[in-house]
């Protein structure tokens, strides 16, 4: 490690605990517990939001340790609820590029990390205007299934729709069509909010016009709209089955990501199968975080 190089971890080690330090336990929705000898966060609350090991956190902490991943970067600013600034500074701390907004690591608003954790007993997640999922809930993970490990292309969810047929079973066969369908308008939608070269949008489009007939096909069609704010899905959910839900939408300002959340359909025994869902789904992401020694919020 370079002069340089060891100043910016010595850096990024400070920020990292000033930014510690400021946050309480409450702003995180972490019990306060017993009497805390510091500000804000321990370490370990951290590490635990973040999805990393306590002993690698501490390391960051001290100026040690080896480079964080762009993953981990992410992950670690939405832990410590960083402002935009904030996490391009920590970017730039640990000689990693600051990504472009709408990717796999973008940004999570302060606000909507809050609002998402404010929600433990209804299935929560917040995605970009392309379908990637950024950070689901434990309830979300187990009723849609983990997002948080696709990268490249795949993180999108409308890559995935038109090129992997497994992508398709959350939903009942008979439903196909009208989510093609509204999975190409929304981004026709998204794609003219963006700037026109904007590289991620371009890509995507570009690779499915070249592998999926059906995209092609619905994309020359021209339809445009943008995601309602409230919209009915049935879900397939391996263990329950159908499952009918009304989808909630939160956009940001600029309508590049959105806060998604599920409640039950009136009229259907949804509500009952949330509950069984909230029972059983969340067991089995308990087991997978301790198996995995990661986060119960999975993040992209």
């Amino acid at each position: 490690m370079d002069r340089m190089s060891a100043v910016k971890y010595a850096e990024l080690g400070a920020f990292l605990r000033s930014r510690r330090e400021r946050i309480r336990p409450a702003d995180v929705g972490l019990p306060a517990g017993p009497r805390r000898r510091v500000p804000g966060l321990r370490r370990e609350e951290v590490a635990q939001l973040a999805g990393a090991s306590v002993d690698y956190y501490n390391e960051l902490e001290r100026g040690a340790g080896s480079q964080p991943s762009e993953q981990m970067i992410a992950a670690l600013a939405r832990a410590l609820r960083l402002s935009g600034d904030e996490r391009d500074y920590l970017y730039r701390l640990a000689d990693r590029p600051v990504p472009v907004q709408g990717g796999p690591a973008s940004h999570v608003h302060p606000g909507m990390l809050d609002l998402l954790g404010r929600m433990p007993s209804t299935p929560a997640q917040v995605i970009t205007d392309l379908h990637v999922t950024l950070v689901q809930n434990p309830l979300a993970v187990a009723l849609l299934g983990d997002q948080s490990g696709f990268r490249g292309p795949r993180a999108s969810l409308i890559h995935r729709w038109f090129t992997e047929p497994d992508a398709r079973r959350l939903y009942p066969e008979d439903d196909h069509e009208g989510k093609s369908r509204s999975f190409v308008a929304d981004l026709r939608a998204a794609v003219a909010r963006r700037d026109s070269d904007d590289a991620e949008a371009g890509a995507l489009i570009r690779t499915l016009l070249r592998v999926s007939p059906e995209f092609a096909a619905l994309w020359a069609d021209h339809d445009v709209a943008f995601r309602r704010r409230e919209d009915r899905k049935r879900l397939v959910h391996p263990e329950l089955g159908l499952i009918e839900v009304n989808c909630l939408n939160l956009f940001s300002e600029d309508g590049r990501q959105r806060l998604l959340w599920f409640t039950p359909a009136v009229g259907t025994d949804s509500a009952g199968l949330l509950e069984l869902l909230a029972v059983v789904g969340t067991q089995e992401v308990s087991a997978a975080t301790r198996t995995e020694g990661s986060s119960p919020m999975r993040q992209g």
